[in-house]
């Protein structure tokens, strides 16, 4: 066992342990500063060190046995100046304790999503590695893991699960787990190939409605103009209406953001065909409402498109892949709605800054601390878009 003196002169308590030299084939006694006063936290230091000497010496110092006696040193060394435990978790256990959290917090499907990307990774670190202290785990982990599933799936896979880390770390990091998030040093990977999304022509989104049910129609309006996700605009209940301003005001699920937006005439007119409730809480769509999953509403449009003429209807059947494969994206769908609004906005002559506050875009040369559109700016803008209702 090392232990630790004071040397004439010196205000740090120095370390005295032993240390074995490879080059001699013998034991040598090492003399190193704890850089602390405090003679409780110098053993501590000293004790750490000399463990970590011994294991070096027995053969079983690996990468994660260091890390392990590093992180129990740190956590003693904080326990005897603060006398109370530093909070500590295995990294399986903290990804388990994270996800539950995100049970009540995110939608249905994120947390699916959520789920999937961390039982994928403590499964890539097994059992062993994923068992240790959350402390222990480094940048390289994650970018291995990256790599892996860049190969197995896809680059934009492996992107999302640079995301979920960053994220699920940050929040270990911002409790005290952790003292950095070793994710945020992992870069994403470039794509070699460019996203198919693409806006709708105006050609197409008239083709649609066309094909479009009362309910299906409106949906497509609100996603054209409004330019919102279509998981919001099914939630959306007569309460966010108000037809005195003109102007809808919810809260964007995905960002938490509240969204107040101008209603141009194509959704007045819209919604004054239809039978208002005299429940302030009834949706608006009331069959979309009913779907549980955006993902079960994105397959009924994407019958819709097929019906239009704009899209091959899916062959379902049965393939070697697996489910873990990476579906063939779609260069269409509800989402190139968005697209679509941005784009004509753009083209009706519009600053990025408009097109970004209608839409929700957040970008990080924006601030809306310093960008304040009123809802009649917005309004004079959105009325530059084009009636697809018209003929």
């Amino acid at each position: 066992m090392g232990s630790i003196h004071r040397q004439t002169g010196k205000p740090n308590w120095v370390a005295s342990f032993r240390e074995y030299d490879e080059q001699t084939n013998r034991w040598k006694q090492v003399l190193r500063s704890t850089f602390t006063r405090n003679k409780r936290q110098a053993q501590r230091i000293c004790d750490s060190w000399d463990e970590a000497a011994k294991a070096a010496h027995d053969g079983t110092l690996s990468v994660d046995a260091a890390r392990e006696i590093i992180a129990r040193g740190v956590a003693n060394i904080f326990a005897s100046a603060n006398l109370t435990a530093l909070p500590s978790a295995s990294i399986k256990a903290w990804c388990e304790r994270w996800i539950q959290t995100k049970a009540i917090e995110a939608e249905e499907t994120t947390h699916a999503r959520y789920k999937r990307v961390l039982e994928r990774f403590t499964a890539f670190l097994g059992t062993s590695r994923s068992s240790c202290n959350l402390a222990s785990l480094q940048s390289d982990d994650i970018a291995q893991f990256r790599d892996r599933e860049a190969k197995e799936l896809s680059r934009s896979t492996a992107n999302l699960d640079v995301k979920v880390l960053r994220v699920c770390l940050g929040e270990a990091e911002r409790q005290g787990l952790i003292a950095s998030n070793p994710a945020k040093k992992v870069k994403t990977l470039e794509s070699t190939t460019e996203s198919k999304r693409r806006a709708f022509t105006l050609a197409e989104i008239k083709r649609i409605i066309e094909v479009c049910d009362t309910e299906w129609r409106g949906l497509v309006l609100f996603g054209l103009y409004l330019g919102q996700r279509l998981g919001d605009l099914a939630r959306l209940t007569w309460r966010a209406v108000d037809f005195e301003t003109n102007e809808i005001k919810f809260t964007a699920k995905k960002t938490g953001r509240r969204i107040v937006l101008p209603l141009v005439q194509p959704l007045v007119d819209y919604l004054s065909a239809l039978p208002v409730s005299d429940n302030p809480n009834a949706h608006i769509f009331a069959n979309a409402a009913k779907h549980k999953r955006t993902a079960s509403l994105s397959n009924h449009f994407r019958e819709i498109l097929v019906e239009a003429g704009l899209a091959e209807a899916r062959d379902y059947r049965t393939t070697t892949k697996g489910r873990a494969a990476q579906r063939e994206a779609s260069e269409i769908s509800f989402h190139s709605l968005r697209h679509s609004a941005v784009t004509m906005l753009k083209a009706s002559g519009l600053s990025d800054v408009f097109a970004r506050e209608i839409v929700g875009h957040e970008s990080a040369a924006v601030s809306r601390h310093y960008t304040h559109l009123s809802t009649d700016d917005l309004r004079k803008a959105m009325q530059r878009l084009p009636d697809v209702m018209s003929k």
